[in-house]
């Protein structure tokens, strides 16, 4: 086995304990939601959020399954939700889609939980992302490189 092989297999075996951690840290940030109450999450967050559980569902599944696509799905899902929770969380108030904990009120109910939970997802999210496109980057080696030795 080469060294490109191994490397391709390394960066494979690490998306399912990043796919493991992703979801764990969808499921936190969810809870905390729970936690939250329904009432006080934006229409466009909520419907931007179960959007995004969706998607960690497939694509934690396409992971699973040992899909070629799951490595395209990864670094999808993982970056825009990355973003998105960021936008969403991160930011002072700015629009309908922001559930600000910058400048919560009170009847948001943003404790040190919220915020545990949003930065352990936005890096969760990150994480997923950049292995997606690692294992992306490493096959796209791997293939040119085979067709060299084909030439």
């Amino acid at each position: 086995m080469g060294q490109r092989q191994v490397s391709q297999t390394r960066w494979d075996a690490g998306l399912r304990p990043a796919a493991v951690v992703f979801g764990a840290a969808v499921a936190l940030h969810g809870a905390d939601h729970l936690r939250r109450g329904m009432d006080v999450i934006p229409p466009a967050v909520m419907v931007a959020g179960m959007i995004q559980i969706a998607l960690a569902v497939i694509t934690i599944t396409l992971v699973f399954l040992g899909s070629r696509w799951a490595p395209h799905a990864a670094a999808v899902v993982g970056l825009v939700s990355a973003a998105g929770f960021t936008v969403a969380h991160l930011l002072p108030t700015w629009g309908f889609f922001s559930d600000s904990f910058i400048n919560a009120p009170p009847a948001a109910r943003v404790t040190w939980f919220s915020w545990v939970t949003a930065v352990i997802e936005i890096i969760a999210d990150t994480v997923f992302g950049l292995v997606g496109i690692a294992i992306l980057r490493s096959r796209a080696r791997s293939r040119a490189v085979h067709t060299l030795e084909s030439a």
